[in-house]
């Protein structure tokens, strides 16, 4: 059952207090135990079979779109939630809406929604675009009033011009996402609830959504973003929640759940029995079946003082393993520290256990929040496309000048590759070097574009003169 409450006299009543207030923040929503279940039939006819009672056996198999899933989301937070397709993502946001109702479970919603789920859901395509205003306002539960005031912003913010007295039917895809999302987004809810919808319309468009995402987040609404962007993902969000077919695997920092779904895409996790401790980053068993794993004394006496990171997270199919790795700046000495404009070297040494058809080496350069800054591979730069035998030992260098600003960074290292047309990680170093970058001169954003800068008079005042 899904129970919307504006009462906050009612509402520390629905669980116990301890529960609902343990971070010192009012509870916005909170699901409990829910599941959601389909029934599949093989045939039509057994659906009507079943429905009037003409079978004694049921003829209808069970899938679970959600499984058990708890998760409490706090006032003022921005909670990511990710997965692979078919994980439930969607699924669960339709049950916080109130689009769909739970199989199992409850759902308590502190605040008033807006969500941007499924775009122009609830537009009438007969009528124009004003009507389609007002008709998705008062669904909300806005009054005419209400929608009146809001009503320029909404028509400033979807820049449609004079086809907004048009009815939405004669709308280009563009136009229609535009109009809806401007709905949607000037309602100003207590709880946005967003579905893969920050990036409709053309570039300026999505600049303007971004704007409008990280507006929301500055006044303390929450946010509940659903999104196969992770690096929008580790920008915007405050805490992560994984999920993986039905099933919750973990919650944490963006950038431990984004480390730990780069696992589940490439089918290097299990789904452990226990869901309530699925954080599979924490999992020990796990981590020391990951082929090639170093024992955690082995890696602290060896990367003691050497800015090697002895917590890193590794994984993969042990057909290679990655055994020695350095960072070199542009007079070959080991370093983690290179100033910024000089050339350095990446290195890597990797043993092959098993045939290799034609394996990819890869380096990432991630900053602290998880969000990828850079990075290449050997498929990329054409650079190395053959086969490797067992028993051979192959050694890599990437060297490039250092454009990034300053600061810290990390970096990771892998070696992957393609069987057929599987795609398959051999071994992977998560965040295994910290990379620091010194810099008397930061430009903007995360690299530097090494202008050429010229102030001068024009050409036509000097000959002019």
């Amino acid at each position: 059952m899904v129970e919307q409450d504006n009462s906050e006299a009612i509402w520390p009543n629905c669980y116990e207090i301890g529960e609902v207030m343990s971070q010192d923040k009012p509870v916005a929503i909170s699901v409990k135990g829910v599941e959601k279940i389909y029934k599949l039939y093989d045939r039509s006819s057994d659906r009507v079979r079943e429905a009037l009672g003409f079978t004694k056996k049921p003829k209808h198999k069970k899938h679970y779109a959600l499984n058990g899933i708890d998760m409490d989301i706090y006032q003022g937070e921005c909670v990511g939630i990710i997965g692979t397709n078919g994980s439930g993502k969607s699924t669960i946001l339709k049950i916080i809406t109130g689009v769909l109702s739970p199989s199992e479970g409850q759902v308590l919603v502190n605040g008033r929604i807006s969500a941007l789920l499924e775009l122009g859901a609830g537009f009438n395509m007969e009528y124009n675009g004003i009507e389609n205003i007002y008709l998705n306002g008062m669904m909300i539960g806005f009054s005419e009033k209400e929608i009146d005031e809001k009503l320029q912003d909404i028509l400033d913010f979807a820049d449609i011009g004079e086809y907004v007295y048009q009815p939405v039917k004669t709308y280009s895809s563009g136009m229609f996402v535009r109009l809806a999302f401007a709905v949607a987004i000037n309602i100003e809810p207590e709880i946005l609830i967003v579905d893969e919808a920050l990036s409709v319309g053309d570039v300026f468009f999505q600049a303007k959504c971004y704007h409008k995402f990280e507006e929301f987040k500055e006044m303390g609404k929450t946010i509940v973003f659903v999104s196969h962007d992770l690096s929008s993902i580790s920008k915007y969000c405050d805490r992560v929640v994984l999920l993986n077919k039905g099933v919750k695997l973990g919650e944490g920092s963006p950038k431990e759940m984004i480390d730990t779904y780069k696992r589940v895409l490439v089918g290097q996790y299990e789904i452990p029995d226990d869901t309530e401790h699925t954080n599979l980053l924490h999992d020990e068993e796990l981590r020391e079946k990951a082929a090639g794993s170093l024992q955690k004394k082995e890696k602290e006496e060896k990367t003691a003082g050497q800015g090697i990171n002895p917590e890193l997270l590794e994984y993969g199919s042990g057909k290679a393993r990655i055994t020695e790795y350095d960072l070199t700046d542009q007079n070959g000495v080991r370093t983690t520290a290179v100033i910024k404009g000089q050339e350095y070297t990446i290195r890597m040494k990797v043993e092959f256990a098993q045939d290799c058809p034609a394996p990819i080496f890869a380096f990432t350069i991630k900053n602290i929040k998880g969000t990828e800054i850079t990075g290449t591979n050997t498929m990329v730069e054409k650079a190395f496309l053959e086969a490797v035998k067992a028993g051979e030992t192959k050694e890599i260098t990437f060297t490039q000048h250092m454009n990034l600003q300053g600061g810290e960074y990390l970096l990771s290292l892998g070696v992957t590759g393609y069987e057929g047309d599987d795609f398959t990680v051999y071994h992977r170093l998560y965040d295994v070097l910290n990379l620091t970058v010194i810099s008397d001169k930061d430009t903007v954003g995360f690299f530097d574009p090494e202008s050429v800068v010229e102030v001068r008079p024009p050409a036509d005042a000097i000959s002019g003169s």
